[in-house]
């Protein structure tokens, strides 16, 4: 028993205050007040989720440093990005898993500079009107009163961008594509029972097992699933979001390396053709 707690690293609210992990921080972002404010505003994400403050350390840490690198939030209420805590059962650790929020995507796009306009948007029902014969491309026509907009149902979501040489792109996927895709692609989620959740048939004392952010924030995945498709397919990638979208979905580690834990995303499968800098690795091996 005494070996067993000698081992044990000490929880994230502790090791953020160890001087090993002051010094790395220090280091890494060159600024002692941008330091200071790093370690109030992560420390504050973390203790507000008691799930976070079981994963280890090391990996909340480099989850966080690369959103701090990526000039993101941690902030719930921003959206830029979470920390989300994944149990590694093979491992037997718990792990926090970087995931982009949709408004970090976005925040990533606008800084490129490169676009004129950029949104995303829910399709309520009645506003899609299908594809045009001679273009193949769908056409909506959306419900002016937002009274009444807002009463129906989500049947879709788009997502649409303009570059400033022009160009322009659009993509769409129905409500019941996007609900597949996450029953596809993330291991947390599954279809049966968000349709149990959406029913009431789940007990509140129960909803603590319901992880994903796809049960949580449906609508903001949808909205980050789009944004993902459809900048990285057809958008403009600065280097910075070249970064952010590989590692989005990973669980970061303490040599600089990354795994995905979800089955792999169609688009993590696609070779950027854009040559990528050499990536600075931030070394834990010497914290405990």
């Amino acid at each position: 028993m005494a070996n067993e707690i000698v081992n044990q690293k000490p929880k994230f609210s502790v090791a953020i205050q160890s001087d090993t992990y002051k010094k790395l921080i220090n280091n890494t972002l060159g600024d002692p007040d941008r330091a200071k404010r790093f370690i109030a505003s992560i420390t504050s994400a973390v203790a507000t989720n008691p799930n976070l403050q079981e994963c280890d350390s090391g990996s909340i840490l480099s989850g966080a440093l690369l959103g701090e690198a990526l000039n993101l939030s941690p902030s719930p209420t921003l959206g830029h990005y979470y920390l989300v805590p994944y149990k590694n059962t093979k491992k037997g650790t718990t792990d926090a898993q970087f995931q982009l929020g949709w408004h970090g995507y976005y925040q990533l796009a606008i800084r490129s500079g490169q676009y004129k306009d950029l949104d995303v948007i829910e399709i309520r029902e009645g506003e899609y009107l299908g594809r045009d014969k001679a273009t193949g491309k769908q056409n909506f026509e959306f419900i002016e009163n937002e009274e009444e907009r807002l009463s129906k149902p989500i049947i879709g979501y788009l997502g649409y961008f303009e570059l400033l040489n022009g160009y322009k792109k659009q993509i769409y996927m129905s409500k019941v594509e996007m609900e597949q895709h996450a029953n596809t692609y993330s291991k947390a989620f599954n279809l049966a029972d968000y349709q149990k959740l959406k029913a009431g048939q789940i007990p509140e004392k129960d909803m603590w097992k319901y992880s994903s952010y796809w049960y949580k924030d449906f609508d903001g995945m949808a909205f980050k699933t789009i944004l993902r498709r459809l900048i990285s397919k057809y958008g403009v990638m600065s280097i910075e979001m070249q970064d952010a979208y590989t590692k989005d979905m990973a669980i970061l580690h303490e040599n600089g390396d990354y795994e995905y834990v979800d089955n792999p995303q169609e688009e993590v499968k696609q070779t950027i053709e854009v040559e990528q800098p050499q990536e600075q690795k931030v070394s834990l091996d010497d914290i405990e």
